[in-house]
């Protein structure tokens, strides 16, 4: 028995060796696996099970100056189909197929850019496209369609030219061939997938094999796509730009996906199906407005469904702008030029169009910009072709891209100039005989003061309020254009006012086979021109006394959540003009006059302040038309702002004076009940 048992002992002592030696093993194993390799059996393990995944970053808010939301965003799902995501059993052309019939069924509408028409008998539809897809459709010709032709070049493809190389039909033939779409497929269904297999092809350029192929879908279709096993549809979080305003369309400008341009000159920066900036501010500012994107890891299981999203690096929203307008006077603005333009309406013309600008004094902050007619940034996307081909053109700016002839108000500019140059005084006095007559001249060169009887005598300030082409021709003669068109220069005429949207320059007086053109030229009579906004910010360096600002739309810029500022205006004069007290104060006083005793009483006595104004009527060559053109400041004693109209075929000048003075009282009422509500020594909340 004793021998038994310590056989027995021996057995267990050699089992529990065994099981400690495998225990050890199992342990060394474990240790090898977790800790000495436990980084490469991770890394294995992730790459298995998840993805990275880019997180969109919200675009940054626009403000009017008071802090007035302007552009803001609304979450949102796009839909994109990518070609990765397919199996090598899927066939491309079924997957697109059936998120088309999808789309169908639910109403959506899914992006095409393809520059044909959308139903049989086909037509070229390039010149409708712009520049940019153009571009895309030469470059898919040469590069994915080489057998159309090996003869020629697809650069600046028009309609013309693609109709001389093939029909429109059999390009579909070849880009069905090309696509590899079925034969038995109707012409409507073989359409809608070659217009997303071309856009998926020009994508390659750029290294990608996603497009999105719908925006803003809703929640339902969020759901038949998740559950009904689309191959290569994915969706994706995203923003769309909420317009919190119908005003200030032409400032504000759009946003879209980034083209294949843009994106090579920053590939860094963006990728393939990020949001940009285009027009106005959205792409003025987009450094600031852009945020930047974050990256998550989504893992899955065996079926494809998404078991956990891990965030690693959390996407940083773009920064809150602040733009110098006031978007209270901006509606204010463009209610008054479509008042007005409306009410001329009556007479037939329909295309009159209307800008305005008013610019602070002694910053050059634009706080209104207004074009007539505008449009609804909400539904452009939309209206778009209808916008284009709208005989009235609302889409383009007329403030800051239309030039039109100053007319008289460009005097006060000789009278500046005839002031500091010393060819007259405040004193001198000039003999208006209604007929001017070039010195040495007794026919030919001679132009009509507006009063065929004249003016008789008058100085300076009544020149100005009495608007005297006799006057000014003369000191024009004096002066000579050289020096006219250094004070114009001076004064921002003739070349782009610095706005960030960008303007056109205008232009100055030239002389013509010889002629001497100065006389002409000093009542606005010659070669000028110049854009609402530039002849606003004339008026605001004027009354500043010389100092000549910038034009700019840029407030501030901050951080999405306000805890630091990337930028803030601080505003300094790009020149100065040296004016004298004596001569700004006799511009003013005509200019004063003008809207207190002159023409423009009856207008300006609802004028909740006192203001200086000039008007300008000038002839549209070769027509029996003539532009309104209006500038005024306010108030007369500290000149806070300056108001610049034009309407296209609006008669005089005068007859925009009660627009102007709806602009100025919509401004100056604010400012009143602000002061009342707030008292002295107050700070704004």
């Amino acid at each position: 028995m004793i021998e038994t048992k310590s056989n027995s002992n021996r057995r267990l002592f050699v089992l529990i060796g065994f099981l400690l030696c495998v225990l050890t093993s199992y342990i060394c194993v474990m240790y090898d696996t977790q800790i000495n390799r436990g980084d490469y059996y991770r890394e294995q393990s992730v790459r298995t099970i998840t993805s990275t995944e880019t997180v969109e970053a919200s675009r940054g808010i626009l403000t009017d100056r008071n802090g007035q939301v302007l552009v803001s965003n609304r979450q949102t799902y796009a839909l994109t189909f990518d070609v990765s995501l397919l199996s090598s059993e899927d066939d491309e052309n079924t997957a697109i197929l059936r998120l088309i019939q999808l789309c169908r069924q639910r109403g959506v509408i899914w992006n095409d850019n393809l520059p044909m028409t959308q139903t049989a008998p086909y037509a070229f539809a390039v010149d409708a496209a712009g520049a940019v897809q153009r571009d895309r459709f030469s470059k898919f010709l040469q590069t994915s369609l080489k057998a159309l032709s090996t003869n020629v070049k697809y650069e600046n493809v028009t309609d013309a030219l693609l109709s001389s190389i093939l029909s429109p039909s059999d390009l579909m033939k070849q880009m069905r061939t090309f696509f590899g779409i079925p034969e038995d497929w109707s012409d409507g269904d073989a359409r809608a997938v070659v217009g997303v297999r071309y856009e998926l092809e020009v994508r390659k350029i750029i290294n990608t094999t996603a497009y999105v192929f719908a925006e803003d879908v809703d929640t339902e279709l969020i759901s038949l796509v998740k559950d009904g096993d689309y191959r290569g549809a994915k969706v994706s979080a995203s923003s769309v730009r909420e317009y919190d305003t119908a005003a200030a369309a032409h400032v504000l400008g759009t946003v879209g996906r980034i083209n294949e341009q843009e994106l090579a000159a920053n590939p860094d920066v963006y990728n393939g199906e990020d949001w940009i900036g285009k027009s106005g501010v959205e792409l003025a500012f987009e450094n600031y407005l852009r945020g930047t994107d974050g990256k998550r890891l989504i893992s899955s299981n065996s079926e494809g469904k998404i078991t956990s999203e891990i965030y690693t690096t959390e996407p940083k929203p773009g920064n809150t702008v602040a733009l110098t307008l006031d978007l209270d006077l901006q509606e204010a603005a463009e209610q008054a030029l479509a008042n007005t333009v409306t009410n001329m309406n009556k007479d037939g013309n329909t295309t009159r169009g209307a800008g305005a600008a008013v610019v602070e004094v002694g910053t050059g902050e634009v706080l209104a910009l207004a074009s007539y007619p505008t449009f609804d940034l909400s539904s452009y996307g939309t209206a778009f072709t209808a916008l284009s081909q709208d005989p009235a053109n609302p889409l383009f700016n007329r403030a800051t891209q239309g030039t039109y002839a100053p007319g008289s108000t460009f005097k006060p500019c000789t009278a500046v100039a005839g002031l500091e140059e010393g060819v007259i005084t405040t004193t001198t006095k000039i003999r208006d005989t209604g007929k001017w007559y070039y010195p040495g001249a007794s026919t030919g060169d001679y132009f009509w003061c507006w009063k065929h009887s004249g003016h008789g005598l008058l100085n300076v300030s009544q020149a100005i309020t009495n608007s005297c082409n006799y006057f000014f021709g003369q000191v024009g003669y004096m002066l000579g254009l050289d020096k006219l068109n250094e004070y114009a220069s001076a004064f921002g005429l003739g070349k782009k006012t610095g706005i960030e949207i960008g303007d056109k320059a205008g232009t100055l007086a030239t002389e013509e086979q010889g002629q001497d053109l100065a006389p002409w030229a000093a009542f606005g009579q010659a070669s000028y021109s110049a854009t609402p906004l530039q002849l606003a910010n004339y008026i605001a360096t004027l009354v500043d006394g010389g100092g000549h600002y910038d034009a700019h739309l840029l407030k501030s810029a901050k951080t999405y959540n306000n805890d630091q500022v990337v930028y803030l205006d601080t505003p300094k004069p790009s020149n100065s003009l040296s004016i004298s007290d004596s001569t700004l104060t006799a511009v003013k006083i005509g200019m004063h006059d003008l809207t207190t005793s002159g023409a423009l009483a009856p207008y300006f006595k609802s004028c909740v302040v006192e203001a200086g104004a000039k008007t300008g009527t000038a002839q549209i060559s070769s027509q029996k038309v003539n532009n309104g053109v209006f500038v005024c400041f306010a108030p007369f004693d500290d000149p806070k702002i300056a108001v610049a109209i034009v309407i296209e075929k609006g008669g005089s000048g005068a007859a925009l004076a009660s627009t102007a003075v709806d602009i100025l009282n919509a401004y100056f009422t604010k400012e009143e009940i602000g002061t009342v509500i707030l008292g002295e020594n107050q700070l704004l909340p």
